[in-house]
C-alpha cells in the first residue's frame, strides 16, 4: 500500500507533525512519500528527505501554494492520488479544511483524527469528546486520513529519499489567498510546546493571567486557556485548548483555575504529567490529575512563582 504524507510547513520549517504523520504512514505498510507543495521550500523538502521511512519527496515548489489554500491544495493532490491507496494530513488547520474536500471529490469517507493504526484498513479514533475510542474498518478504495499527532511517535531523521520536482496543478481559480494576522509571541507554540500552563475562569480577569505568563517564562512554556476563559474574553482565542480549541499533549501540563469540563479534557487529556489547581476538591480535572492541589489559584502561583525563583529558574 502506497501512502502520500502532505507535509505541514511555512516554507521555511518542516513542521513535527509531518515526522509524526510519516510515522502513522509508515505502519500501514508500503513506501511513503511526502508531498511539499509551497513557494521557495526546497529546504523543507529536503528536510522531509531526512525522514526514517520516506522513500520519495514530491516537491511543488509554486506561488500557487505560497499558502495553503484549500482548492488549490485539493486540485493538486487530486491530480496525484491515483498512484496511492492512502493520503494522511496531520489534523491541523491546514490539514481539516483541504483534506475533506479531497475525500468528496474521491467519493470516500474521510477517516479523522486517527490515534492509532491497527492494521492497514482498520484506525482507533476518539469520539464524544474523547470519552470513548471508536475501531473503524475502511471500506474499499483510497483512504483519506488525518492524523492526531499527538498520540504518534516523531519519525528520526537518517533518511536519504530522493527529491522529485513535479509541476502545479490547474488553478481552479475559486479563491485566493487575500492576508493573514500571525500572533507573535516569543514562548513556544501551544502545539508543540513540551510545558503548557493554562488558565481557566477562576482566573477572573485577562489582567490575572500575567501571574501565569511569569510562570511561563521561567519554565519556557506555552500558556493556555480553556473555552470558559476565551469567552469571557481574558485571552484571544488562539489561546484555547479543548475540543473545539487546539489539542496538546506536553511533558507536563498545569491547569490553573479549570474545573475540567469534558471539552477541555479532551484537548489536554493526553498530557504525560498533569497537574492542576483548583479550589474546589470535587472539580473534574482532578480526576485525570496526576497532582492536584486543593488552593486558592491567587496564593499558590505567587507561591510557585517564588519557589522556582529560588530554584534558579
Amino acid at each position: 500500500m502506497a501512502s502520500l504524507v502532505i507535509a505541514e510547513h511555512d516554507n521555511k520549517v518542516l513542521k513535527e507533525a509531518t515526522a509524526k504523520v510519516v510515522t502513522a504512514a509508515s505502519q500501514l505498510g508500503g513506501p511513503v512519500h511526502v508531498l511539499v507543495a509551497g513557494q521557495g521550500a526546497q529546504g523543507v523538502a529536503e528536510a522531509a528527505a531526512k525522514l526514517q521511512g520516506v522513500e520519495k519527496v514530491l516537491l511543488a515548489d509554486d506561488a500557487l501554494y505560497a499558502k495553503m489554500v484549500a482548492e488549490t491544495m485539493e486540485t493538486l493532490i487530486l491530480s496525484l492520488a491515483g498512484k496511492y491507496d492512502a493520503i494522511l494530513a496531520p489534523a491541523t488547520t491546514n490539514g481539516k479544511n483541504y483534506m475533506p474536500r479531497v475525500a468528496a471529490k474521491l467519493d470516500v469517507a474521510q477517516i479523522s483524527e486517527i490515534i492509532k493504526v491497527v492494521s492497514a484498513d482498520t484506525f482507533e479514533r476518539p469520539i464524544y469528546a474523547g470519552n470513548a475510542i471508536a475501531t473503524v474498518q475502511a471500506g474499499a478504495g483510497k483512504k483519506v486520513i488525518t492524523v492526531r499527532t499527538t498520540t504518534f511517535k516523531t519519525a528520526g531523521e537518517g533518511g536519504s529519499a530522493g527529491v522529485e520536482k513535479i509541476g502545479a496543478a490547474s488553478d481552479p481559480g475559486l479563491s485566493k489567498f487575500v492576508g493573514e494576522e500571525l500572533s507573535k509571541s516569543e514562548r513556544p507554540e501551544l502545539t508543540s510546546a513540551k510545558i503548557v500552563i493554562s488558565g481557566g475562569r477562576g482566573m477572573q480577569s485577562g489582567e490575572n493571567f500575567h501571574m501565569l505568563d511569569k510562570i511561563a517564562d521561567k519554565l519556557h512554556a506555552a500558556v493556555g486557556a480553556s473555552r470558559a476563559a476565551v469567552d469571557a474574553g481574558f485571552v484571544p482565542n488562539d489561546y484555547q485548548v479543548g475540543q473545539t480549541g487546539k489539542v496538546v499533549a506536553p511533558e507536563l501540563y498545569i491547569a490553573v483555575g479549570i474545573s475540567g469540563a469534558i471539552q477541555h479534557l479532551a484537548g489536554m487529556k493526553d498530557s504525560k504529567v498533569i497537574a492542576a489547581i483548583n479550589k474546589d476538591e470535587e472539580a473534574p480535572i482532578f480526576q485525570v490529575a496526576d497532582y492536584g492541589l486543593v488552593a486558592d489559584l491567587f496564593k499558590a502561583v505567587p507561591e510557585m512563582e517564588e519557589e522556582l525563583t529560588k530554584l534558579g529558574y
